[in-house]
């Protein structure tokens, strides 16, 4: 079987998740044999099921947190105790910030963290593998809660997830290299009165430009994305870049082999 991403859900931002303007799930990828899920927030296990595609959490490998806040973790306890076959069989990974699991209030459950073969705590350039897959968290994010990005080293190439983050520039250089780059870009532009640490279209220009993927998918859309087509958004930043850029779309399935 091929290597593929399903972006279950593509929902930013509190109200497009409270609303369910986009459907809040995770992504699931199957790379190099292993199922992950990554960011498993809000309706996460109902969209394993509700698909034409059944993904099956009993079949996870891993579970990756890029960080705690709700619409990346609320279903990650259920989603886990699915894995663990309700937790009696201890089996599978879970990557997870220090602050998702050992703050005073940590959105993974003690008795769930018991419950996994293996619990690696994600920091700054790090890399981890299971078996033949590699991944490295290249450097923390500027959000409001420790956040990190991945660099999955595939056979066939780098995929990158730039989670939330505000811009900067060791992005470009931390994230360069990367085959797909798949970007959370909440806003279409910065908001005039107050700041928010998500990327928005311009930044996620810089990144294109500056990192110059073979592909750039768009995810976790917030309201004012949402507002003004992202579809049509990513057509004018591939005419801008001279990169192939898509929005990712709830239930869309990308297969790597016929993108790298």
């Amino acid at each position: 079987m091929s290597d593929w991403i399903k972006f279950m859900g593509t929902a930013g931002a509190r109200f497009v998740v409270s609303k369910q303007l986009r459907s809040s799930a995770g992504t699931w990828c199957y790379f190099q044999g292993k199922n992950i899920l990554i960011d498993p927030g809000p309706g996460t296990l109902r969209s394993c099921f509700s698909g034409e595609q059944v993904l099956n959490p009993e079949m996870l490998d891993l579970v990756i947190l890029s960080h705690r806040h709700l619409d990346h973790s609320t279903d990650v306890n259920v989603i886990i105790e699915a894995m663990t076959h309700g937790t009696f069989n201890r089996r599978g990974y879970l990557y997870a910030p220090s602050d998702a699991v050992d703050k005073y209030e940590p959105v993974v459950f003690s008795h769930v963290r018991d419950s996994v073969e293996c619990l690696e705590i994600l920091a700054e350039n790090k890399s981890y593998a299971v078996d033949s897959l590699k991944f490295e968290t290249p450097i923390r994010h500027d959000h409001s809660a420790e956040t990190y990005g991945f660099k999955f080293k595939l056979d066939r190439g780098t995929i990158a997830f730039i989670t939330d983050t505000r811009f900067s520039q060791p992005l470009i250089d931390k994230y360069w290299g990367s085959d797909v780059l798949i970007m959370n870009v909440l806003l279409k532009e910065p908001l005039p009165d107050r700041e928010i640490k998500h990327l928005d279209l311009g930044a996620a220009k810089k990144l294109i430009k500056g990192i110059r993927p073979g592909l750039a998918i768009m995810t976790h859309f917030g309201l004012t994305m949402l507002k003004n087509d992202p579809a049509l958004l990513a057509k004018e930043l591939a005419q801008e870049t001279g990169t192939e850029v898509i929005a990712a779309t709830d239930d869309l399935t990308i297969e790597l082999e016929k993108v790298l």
